[in-house]
């Protein structure tokens, strides 16, 4: 059999006229996972713990830039686009995060690795809340960070005021049949630009290339799509989700870590209903984007939960 596994820049591999951004220390590639391609980033001490990185909506496998050198130092890091993100594929069907989450386990497999510790944000935390139900006795931890996980932290009612309404009304609005995409068809920049700076405490956060990336990969080859598949599919993740959970609870180690001006006040309260032993962290100076806000924060959080649950197996859920 080939090797799933393919080296960066080779040619057709890259998501059309969309650059790929370096990482010193790290490498890029991409591999074949349940018949999809996902883009990999992947650095680091090869034996030390595996710890897997998914970023959420508009962003990529960037948004984990400034943290990815800080765990390097003592962990094997693979920081991986999603479906629709950046340089992986943009497939048709489902967007369900079982679905999404069987392409995730299926790349670090292809690349070799039997168990890690699991790190996501938004979107990404979809995927990896579905991916622990799973994949749990594969999971050495897994830490969520603030994120509207559909059926699990996300409030079962949009909020319609002021304060509170900015912060969630995207999720109506996405899953709009058509409309979204005639509205934001040649307008992704100011739409992404929107989320990066209204969400995080700073405005000076992303630069114009940050933005002006991040763009360009939701406007390319059916990014759009895809990233509002996620949103269209959430009601089926959801429902799979709890279909799961009635049988059994998360007992994985986890953490919820949540930031002082985000959208999920306080992760680990929202988790513990399914996960009993989770525990929290609230970032200071931080908006929803907290990696690339408070990256040394989020490094220095992920390094004293995994010191704390530092095992020889992973855990193992029993059935309820």
């Amino acid at each position: 059999m080939a090797d799933p596994v393919l080296t960066a820049r080779v040619p057709g591999r890259t998501v059309h006229d969309l650059p790929l951004r370096d990482l010193p220390g790290f490498d890029h590639r991409w591999v074949d996972a349940e018949g999809v391609r996902l883009h990999v980033v992947e650095g680091g001490d090869p034996n030390g713990p595996a710890v897997v990185l998914l970023a959420g909506f508009p962003q990529s496998w960037w948004a984990w830039r400034k943290v990815m050198p800080v765990l390097a130092g003592r962990s094997h890091v693979i920081a991986i686009d999603l479906p629709g993100q950046g340089h992986s594929e943009r497939p048709d069907g489902s967007y369900d995060t079982h679905t999404v989450a069987a392409y995730v386990h299926g790349a670090v497999k292809a690349l070799g690795v039997s168990t890690y510790w699991l790190v996501a944000h938004d979107i990404g935390a979809w995927v990896a809340f579905s991916l622990a139900l799973k994949y749990e006795s594969r999971l050495h931890g897994l830490a969520l960070l603030d994120a509207g996980i559909p059926g699990i932290t996300l409030p079962d009612a949009v909020p319609t005021d002021a304060e509170g309404a900015w912060k969630t009304w995207h999720f109506a609005f996405h899953l709009v049949p058509d409309l979204p995409e005639t509205l934001l068809a040649g307008r992704e920049r100011e739409y992404v630009g929107w989320f990066l700076k209204a969400k995080s405490l700073s405005p000076g956060t992303f630069d114009d290339s940050e933005i002006e990336q991040y763009a360009a990969a939701v406007a390319a080859e059916g990014g759009l799509r895809a990233s509002l598949a996620y949103y269209r599919d959430a009601a089926e993740s959801a429902r799979r989700n709890h279909e799961i959970l009635e049988r059994q609870h998360l007992r994985v180690p986890v953490l919820g870590m949540s930031s002082s001006h985000g959208s999920i006040p306080d992760m680990a309260a929202s988790i513990r209903p399914w996960a009993p032993g989770a525990t929290g962290v609230v970032v200071r100076d931080a908006g929803h984007f907290i990696p690339d806000e408070q990256p040394d924060a989020v490094a220095a959080a992920l390094a004293g939960f995994m010191a704390d649950h530092r095992t020889g197996e992973p855990a193992r859920s029993p059935r309820r």
